[in-house]
């Protein structure tokens, strides 16, 4: 990272940036150039390992990329915020807290671990316990992005 100044390195204030995110930009491989998608979003971290679950219509351009390539990457901000230079451009700038990461994802086959994806992902974005069943679950892809590199960053108001 070249700004180290701007650096977090403390695993409770990294997961305080994913817990105030709701959505993640998704990194694909589609030759010749890369492919970046908005999703919502569920987590938990495990082992050092920051795990996403995301879920999908059961066909599509991202599930076609992810089952030919499953190395991805992910990129979450949060609070942007305008930093005024005035009459001089180049003093402008933002404020922002932001974590990328590279990972593999997968998608899930087990009823189980779908259903988990889905209340995880709901608990996220709505702060509220859902009950899934099986019907559910079938109705959707849900992928698991297991990301155990992840870097944050963040520039805070100036004093």
């Amino acid at each position: 990272m070249r700004r180290k100044d701007r650096e977090i390195t403390e695993t409770d204030e990294i997961l305080k940036i994913v817990e105030q995110a709701k959505i993640l930009h998704l990194g694909l491989f589609d030759d010749p150039y890369p492919y970046v998608v908005p999703l919502h979003y569920g987590y938990e971290f495990d082992g050092g390992a920051l795990v996403f679950y995301l879920h999908s219509a059961k066909e599509g351009h991202k599930l076609e990329l992810i089952r030919k390539n499953p190395h991805v990457c992910v990129e979450l901000e949060t609070d942007p915020e305008l930093i005024s230079g005035g009459e001089i451009p180049c003093k402008y700038g933002a404020v922002f807290s932001s974590v990328i990461g590279r990972g593999r994802a997968e998608l899930l086959e087990d009823e189980a671990e779908k259903l988990r994806g889905l209340k995880r992902l709901m608990e996220h974005q709505t702060g509220r316990s859902f009950d899934f069943n099986g019907a559910m679950a079938s109705a959707v892809e849900v992928i698991r992005v297991t990301v155990p590199q992840f870097t944050a960053k963040a520039r805070k108001k100036p004093q």
